[in-house]
């Protein structure tokens, strides 16, 4: 709760500091300030009619937004006419009255005027006769313009998903804009999003709100698009077809100002369903090149002029590699080919023309062997599909098409789909995209988006990385939910609704939803599973506290952006729980299986119910279908056409109370003839307590009676009656503990007549004197970040990545750029005092993220010593493709989100350092575990070791 005060405390700073920004928009005025609203009626807009029609409809919608802020309609004058302050917006070169007041009033415009979509905000001082003052919103060219009016809005405190996820529009009776100039643009090219795998969930919900994928549909999504300061979309092509759909989308598209481009297996602006619908042969340059050379230039023509990138290349059909036969000269001569079509269908020069060659998948291996790719081409890089980048251009490397990502928050293919709801950790993003830019690929970054609607929250820092990554530095990085939340509710519980957005995407990605199995989480070892859902309940417990504060119009919005997620994630958790203890409690003969089908089918039943108020319930009924998407009862890569239950068991229960004996750390029950109940050992630092839990395989209840054997055991309750389970507490009493005493024993007794002794082990080496974190059960658990010593280099440095991986935090060194280090002496490491109990090998288990060499190495290199031993090298060696060695450790990091590297080492008992040491750049150390022996089974490994 500490860290949720302080980033409260931040938030309230940095929104008072934010009111002596220039141009920045408060409710009380500071010195020099111009009203936009007082007393309730809002200041006019003025804009010019001549300026671009993308201008005008951002000033309507600038309109819009004031008048509900206000709660009174704001005047626009599009004639010449204007009051005695306005709002004047408009483009320089397009718009006179612009160019006029600037001209004449001398504005600053350096770092506007020419730049890319530069725009500024400045409060003017008699813009011209008749206008006392005027916040002037001036772009360098239209989008320039655009986002400047959109920036306006979103200070007015208008959220870009207002549409989207029903965000209210605040209102105030009085706002002002601080004095100063604010000139901004953005630092990558293009930025844009991918509708993708859209079926059922988007692509149901299309047809019943508006028919279809047409222009209706799709300018809200160029709106949207807009608002989040992104240019460029990938619109929906499964079974879709942007062009051939509506012939106003890419009108709408051009006029609006959204950059249109196609996915990376749609060349030359033709959908991948068009060919079905309007081509004639086989998708195969090597027998029907005619053919799809006039299906390219058709798809050429139909830009009209229309601002497009252009994909060049060919994959296989339906998003298929080509055949082995596919050799790089063909595809060379297909992009040559392809490049005259754009030159002879455009009239000029190819190469002013922008084009993306996407290096995804096979494609990527083509461009390794030497495929040459026209210098004005963009290279498109691409991740695995899992959000780990796979190649990124060499330090120092430039083209003239310059370079770019594509990423992916939804996948469909192997090792399984993910498309249901948000699992991407900004943190994530924040890294991986932070080397894409460090390294220069900053020309063009896509994000496949999937059905759009559950990755509100990665989707807004995707864009806002994306124009300015400089600027999106670890600070603002840990503020970022905490802002997005209040920009949505307000600044009152934006600190408590940021953390639990980030706790609920750091959950869902320590595994995907769809990849959850009832043999996800240990049942037995480390209380693994409990702890888990212990960690979900509560969240879910602070979701539905902090909506039943918020106010009703606030309520909708809430649901979909924090609550829907937390509950319904919560509740496939605690599903697949309930079905692994279903099952193992009917192996055991427990009783309480039945019970456990009961809340299974329960649980089963909620997510349909979470899901009908979100399509049923909520704004009205606005987003049918749209949590369609299946997400339970995976068996393969693919997913089922519906949610599947999985198979519960369910047993007979005699009507007698029978007694069984479960001890901690084993799936096995007694009484049984082969061997005996043994607990994991106790010792005196991290394992003070075991758990043994005495259950019941009948109706009606019986009593026990537990004994221990020494009087220095015990166990707590001693007695009493048992209904479905009790669970034993069994402890030491160390200082009463006799010197040669090793092992201890409780024998526990039924009134069914049924006996079960267990072994009780004691671990007592002494370890008063132990400093560090200290070894228990044979393993020593340390989380990266809670280093003792973090020794930088001349050019890097140790930073902590809060909240990135699975457990705690990632610790890694930038900038990327470092070239590698040499291990040993005062080399960049990382350093953890240990302790462990006795000499022998054990191995050092690095818990790390599945971030793939995209250098085009062997992967990435780090080293690891213990204790005064030489530095051991070990690498991170995942690869994505298909039929390399190193694939099956790529297809487990994915689906376990890190990637575990080990390393083998002669301990010795006593007091060790360990240390992490830096060789190449892009590791991120999640945890490290030094395990002694067969390390007990678990998902997430077991607590974090005592530290003294």
């Amino acid at each position: 709760m500490f860290a949720v005060a302080l980033l409260a405390l931040l938030a309230q700073r940095a929104q008072a500091g934010e009111c002596a920004q220039a141009a920045a928009v408060c409710a009380d005025p500071v010195p020099g300030a111009m009203a936009l609203i007082e007393g309730g009626r809002p200041v006019a807009i003025v804009a010019d009619a001549g300026d671009f029609p993308g201008v005008l409809r951002a000033v309507r919608d600038l309109q819009g937004d004031l008048s509900k802020v206000a709660g009174a309609p704001a005047t626009l004058s599009l004639d010449g006419a204007a009051p005695r302050t306005a709002i004047i917006a408009g483009t320089l070169g397009h718009s006179p009255r612009v160019d006029r007041i600037v001209r004449e009033r001398g504005i600053d415009t350096a770092g506007v005027a020419g730049r890319w979509e530069g725009y500024l905000l400045q409060v003017v001082e008699h813009p011209e006769p008749g206008i006392d003052r005027a916040l002037l919103v001036a772009g360098a060219d239209r989008r320039g313009t655009i986002f400047g009016i959109y920036e306006l809005s979103r200070r007015l405190g208008v959220s870009p998903w207002y549409w989207w996820a029903d965000v209210p529009v605040p209102r105030h009776a009085a706002l002002y804009a601080a004095p100063g100039r604010f000139a901004d643009a953005p630092v990558v090219r293009y930025r844009g999003i991918f509708l993708n795998d859209e079926d059922p969930a988007l692509g149901g919900w299309m047809k019943a709100k508006f028919g279809g994928p047409n222009h209706a549909f799709y300018e809200h999504v160029f709106e949207l698009v807009l608002r989040l300061k992104g240019n460029y979309l990938w619109p929906a092509m499964w079974g879709r077809a942007f062009h051939d759909d509506d012939p106003l989308n890419p009108q709408l598209a051009d006029e609006y100002g959204v950059v249109i481009g196609t996915t990376h297996h749609e060349p030359m602006m033709r959908a991948h369903v068009e060919w079905e619908r309007h081509g004639n042969g086989p998708w195969d340059y090597t027998k029907n090149a005619d053919a799809l050379r006039r299906f390219w230039r058709e798809g050429i023509a139909r830009m009209d002029g229309h601002e497009s990138v252009v994909t060049l290349g060919m994959r296989g059909d339906g998003d298929e590699a080509m055949g082995e036969a596919t050799a790089i000269p063909l595809l060379e001569r297909i992009v040559a080919d392809q490049r005259r079509i754009i030159a002879g269908a455009t009239g000029k020069p190819a190469e002013r023309t922008p084009q993306v060659w996407a290096l995804y998948k096979e494609v990527q291996d083509y461009f390794d062997q030497g495929m040459d790719v026209p210098d004005d081409v963009t290279l498109l890089f691409a991740d695995d599909n899992w959000g780990n980048i796979r190649r990124l251009p060499r330090a120092g490397d430039s083209r003239a098409g310059g370079y770019g990502v594509y990423y992916h928050f939804d996948y469909v293919g192997g090792p399984r789909n993910y498309k249901w709801i948000n699992t991407t950790q900004i943190e994530r993003v924040w890294e991986q995209m932070g080397l894409a830019h460090a390294l220069g690929a900053d020309r063009l970054w896509i994000v496949n988006v999937g059905d759009l609607k559950p990755m509100e929250l990665p989707i807004s820092f995707f864009l806002d990385y994306a124009w300015n990554p400089d600027a999106l530095q670890l600070p603002q990085l840990q503020a970022y939910p905490a802002q997005w939340a209040a920009a949505q509710f307000g600044a009152a519980q934006a600190a408590e609704i940021g953390e639990l957005l980030t706790r609920y995407t750091q959950y869902n990605a320590r595994r995907k939803p769809e990849l959850l199995a009832p043999e996800t989480y240990s049942l037995v070892d480390y209380h693994e599973a409990e702890r888990v859902m212990a960690g979900w309940e509560a969240l879910a417990g602070q979701a539905r506290r902090i909506g039943a504060a918020l106010g009703a119009a606030q309520r909708d919005a809430y649901y979909q952006l924090v609550e829907y997620p937390i509950l319904a994630s919560a509740n496939l958790n605690a599903l697949y729980v309930a079905v692994a203890r279903n099952r193992m409690h009917a192996l055991q003969g427990r009783a309480s299986a039945n019970a456990w089908a009961d809340e299974a089918e329960r649980l089963f039943a909620r997510d349909a119910e979470l899901a009908r108020v979100y399509e049923q319930d909520i704004a009205g009924g606005k987003w049918i279908h749209m949590m369609a998407q299946p997400r339970i009862g995976y068996t393969h890569w693919q997913q089922p056409e519906r949610n599947v239950l999985p198979a519960l068991s369910r047993v007979d229960v005699p009507a007698r109370g029978v007694m069984g004996v479960a001890v901690e750390g084993d799936a096995r029950v007694w009484p049984q003839v082969a061997d005996g109940a043994r607990l994991p050992a106790l010792d005196p630092v991290g394992a003070t307590a075991r758990e043994v839990e005495v259950f019941n395989r009948g109706a009606a209840p019986f009593r026990f009676e537990a004994r221990p054997s020494q009087p220095w055991l015990r166990v707590s309750p001693a007695s009493g009656e048992v209904g479905d389970t009790v669970r034993l507490r069994v402890e030491v009493d160390w200082n009463a503990l006799a010197a040669d005493a090793h092992a201890g024993g409780l024998s526990l007794r039924g009134s069914d007549g049924t006996e079960v002794h267990v072994e009780v082990p004691i671990e007592r080496a002494d370890a008063r004197r132990a400093r560090g974190f200290i070894e228990s059960d044979g393993v020593v658990a340390i989380e990266a970040a809670h280093t003792a010593r973090r020794v930088d280099g001349d050019d890097v440095r140790w930073v902590e990545i809060p909240n990135l991986g699975r457990t705690l935090s990632g610790v890694t060194a930038l900038p990327a750029t470092a070239p590698a280090s040499s291990p040993g002496g005062a080399a960049p490491h990382l350093e953890y005092p240990l302790w462990l109990r006795e000499d022998g090998p054990v191995e050092v288990r690095m818990t790390v993220s599945p971030t793939l060499d995209f250098r085009g190495g062997d992967g990435l290199r780090f080293a690891v010593s213990l204790g005064d031993e030489a530095p051991q090298e070990v690498a991170i060696r995942l690869d994505p493709t298909p039929g390399h060695a190193d694939f099956a450790a790529w297809s487990r990091a994915v689906a376990d989100s890190v990637h575990v590297v080990v390393s083998r080492h002669p301990g010795r008992a006593g007091a060790q350092v360990l240390k992490l040491w830096r060789i190449d750049p892009g590791v991120v150390f999640q945890r490290v575990e030094v395990v002694r022996g067969q390390a007990r089974d678990s998902y997430l490994g077991p607590p974090e070791s005592v530290r003294r």
